[in-house]
């Protein structure tokens, strides 16, 4: 199919059998060429000026109109070549300084010269990727931030991990990616089914989803509170596949007798009636009997394909619901649109003592309720409220320096620790701390005082 990115167009047909990291070049037609390296020639020494404080960007250096661009294009010249003709063409190119004329040629040559290089999917690269392009389906979620969860919840390989989260199945890819394909993640989600387009694009094996299973928010509840249960559970395919055998013999019998009562009718009509008309209603009643034939025979498949993917989805909810009741899996990860608090109070259930928890989200308010409820309910230790500050920096031969534009926020991370909370030994504690008085020297009354 076509492949349309940044306003170009092409085929990957011939990017097929190459290893990543090869850069190809889009010929005519879209297809995709090998690139060839030509060393450049630098033999003849450039002419540039010292300052551009003179040059004022009035749009009329350039000889060359839009319309002469599209002719050089049409006859099918390089992009190399046009690159190459529009410095010439230029009455200020030469004025510019040694670094401008750099920055002039890598603009140009991005334009018009319709190059790409196909490289492996990574987190960093799918995450820089969607905060730059489509930064709402991710919640505002910096690549920073993200690398700071994957490091703050323990992320490595023989994990049993549970993510809720609602970021277009980024975290999810990232987590899967970290573990290597070992361990098992348990993935809450909202609403009829999990959400993984950006796990798709990162092109795991098909062992990673082995371990993979998902159960519903909604089931959260039913599930800490034992009335859970899996009788709802349909019984095996076989049998269910025996059921509509039967009422499809059934029908199959009707079927039968409303074709003989039409048939009836044709035997008993005049003798006038022609052969070959005989014949052609014979062959007409002959194809609705197969037509009829075949869509039973699709509605079966159709009815027994349905009945096999929902026996399969409710028994992977059966495996993750078992997998949950244990309740020791080793870390939490939270990163969702929905209010932390009710989600990280029910959740922390299932995960064992001394393991680690991070939250994140787009605004800090949510995330300071969030820190106050846990620090009453106890049973955490090192909570942190914290968020990353990122700033890009150009590092170039004589011109290294911070860049002008910085991201302005990518959002809050909530993190700490399980420990096992006793109840009796919290509430006997408590009651001490109250009765534990001031010191003497903080008691002292107003008449004590000397004059």
């Amino acid at each position: 199919r076509k492949i349309i990115f940044e306003k170009q167009w092409f085929y990957l047909d011939n990017a097929i059998g190459h290893i990543y990291g090869t850069t190809f070049e889009v010929t005519s037609g879209g297809n995709l060429q090998p690139k060839q390296e030509v060393e450049e020639t630098t033999t003849e020494t450039k002419e540039a000026g010292t300052d551009n404080r003179n040059i004022v960007d009035d749009g009329k250096s350039q000889k060359l109109t839009h319309d002469d661009i599209k002719a050089l294009k049409d006859k099918g010249i390089k992009g190399q070549e046009i690159v190459q003709q529009l410095i010439e063409n230029s009455t200020t190119f030469r004025d510019k300084t040694e670094f401008a004329q750099d920055k002039y040629i890598k603009k140009k040559k991005k334009k018009y010269e319709a190059v790409i290089t196909i490289v492996k999917p990574s987190t960093r690269i799918l995450s820089t990727m969607y905060y730059a392009r489509e930064p709402g389906k991710i919640n505002h979620m910096r690549y920073d931030t993200l690398a700071q969860m994957l490091t703050l919840g323990n992320i490595h390989a023989g994990n049993k991990m549970i993510v809720m989260e609602t970021c277009a199945g980024l975290v999810l890819g990232a987590v899967m990616e970290r573990m290597g394909g070992y361990g098992s993640i348990i993935q809450m989600y909202p609403g009829g089914g999990p959400v993984r387009a950006a796990t798709s694009c990162f092109g795991f094996p098909k062992h990673f989803f082995d371990n993979l299973h998902e159960f519903p928010l909604s089931k959260v509840q039913s599930l800490l509170s034992g009335t859970f249960s899996t009788e709802t559970l349909p019984a095996d395919p076989e049998e269910s596949a025996l059921v509509e055998e039967e009422s499809n013999g059934l029908s199959e019998e009707k079927q039968t007798s409303l074709q003989e009562t039409e048939e009836e009718p044709a035997t008993e009509a005049p003798m006038e009636i022609n052969p070959t008309e005989e014949q052609d209603t014979m062959d007409i009643n002959a194809e609705d009997g197969e037509f009829k034939e075949n869509k039973e025979k699709e509605t079966k498949e159709n009815v027994r394909e349905k009945q096999i993917k929902q026996w399969e989805r409710r028994k992977k909810l059966k495996e993750a619901a078992a997998l949950l009741r244990e309740k020791n899996a080793d870390g939490l990860i939270v990163a969702s649109k929905f209010h932390p608090t009710p989600l990280l109070l029910s959740l922390l259930e299932f995960v064992a003592p001394s393991r680690p928890f991070v939250v994140y989200c787009q605004y800090k308010e949510p995330l300071i309720e969030c820190y106050t409820k846990l620090r009453e309910r106890g049973g955490v230790i090192n909570l942190k409220l914290s968020e990353t500050w990122l700033r890009n920096y150009q590092v170039l031969p004589d011109r290294s320096h911070p860049k002008l534009t910085m991201s302005g926020g990518g959002g809050y991370l909530l993190s700490g620790i399980t420990v096992v909370l006793e109840k009796g030994r919290s509430d006997s504690s408590t009651s001490e701390a109250l009765k534990v008085e001031e010191p003497a020297s903080k008691r002292c009354k107003l008449q004590d005082l000397p004059c």
